[in-house]
């Protein structure tokens, strides 16, 4: 098997939307096919239980099949069992992970299979920024020649991922989580002249999103003090204006509370 990224390639039993006994993954929004491949299966009762609580889904008894939703109505619509016994559950949710145990009743002896599921989340694609330093007043002299790009590449939201930058096919460096909802970012620095392509990835055991990075776009030749600062003295401008128009309406608001009170007692006067 031939892979662009290295850390991307996986056991192709993995990437399936059905799977024999044992492990099945998907991402999530697929479908999920569990087979039992037993030879004449057709003459066997058959149900499907999923968690630890052994709740039953699925049965089939003869020529009858029948699904149920007493998992609270969490698989509602979304399972079908056809004459072969395998179960399909459309549109998956990352809720749907979890063990499935199929008993076969019937034949030579019972037998019991099971699966174990993970649906992971769809993966956003990484942003990719360029990174202003924070430069104070007596330090903007000391990098008036800044020759490189520092760019700052981010996922939010996510879980058991990695987080890598590329250059062409050759990994530069890579970041993991196995937090739940975590964010993670990733430096890179790079020249402004460069002509490499860079990239950069996240990715879980089955699936990847890539951002390629714009380098004419992201990191025109400037002092960093000077491109940082043009946005931070917008901001300066904007905050500066909703101070001085929440300072004139309290003027405003003074003067005619003043007018009011003094014609309250030329009316008393009178």
């Amino acid at each position: 098997m031939i892979c662009m990224f290295a850390v991307l390639c996986y056991p192709l039993y993995l990437t399936g939307v059905s799977g024999a006994d044992g492990l099945v993954s998907v991402i999530e929004g697929d479908s999920i096919t569990l087979k039992p491949r037993v030879a004449d299966i057709q003459k066997n009762m058959l149900s499907y239980k999923f968690g630890a609580e052994g709740a039953l889904i699925a049965l089939r008894d003869g020529n009858h099949s029948s699904v149920n939703y007493d998992v609270s109505e969490r698989f509602k619509g979304r399972l079908h069992l056809d004459q072969t016994g395998a179960l399909t559950i459309s549109d998956s949710k990352t809720t749907d992970s979890g063990l499935y145990e199929l008993n076969i009743i019937g034949g030579r002896e019972d037998q019991v299979k099971t699966f174990w599921v993970t649906i992971y989340p769809r993966l956003p694609a990484p942003a990719i920024i360029r990174n202003c330093p924070q430069y104070s007043s007596s330090s903007i002299s000391e990098h008036s020649e800044v020759s490189r790009c520092v760019l700052l590449c981010s996922v939010l939201n996510v879980s058991i991922v990695s987080l890598s930058w590329y250059k062409g096919n050759s990994l530069l460096s890579s970041i993991s989580v196995s937090d739940l909802s975590s964010s993670i970012s990733l430096h890179l620095e790079v020249e402004y002249q460069d002509k490499n392509t860079y990239s950069c990835v996240v990715n879980n055991t089955i699936s990847n999103q890539t951002t390629h990075l714009d380098i004419n776009t992201l990191c025109q030749p400037c002092d960093e003090s000077l491109c940082c600062g043009s946005v931070e003295g917008v901001m300066r401008l904007v905050i500066s204006a909703l101070v001085g128009m929440a300072a004139a309406a309290f003027v405003v608001e003074d003067i005619r509370s003043r007018k009011g009170e003094q014609d309250s007692r030329e009316e008393t006067r009178c």
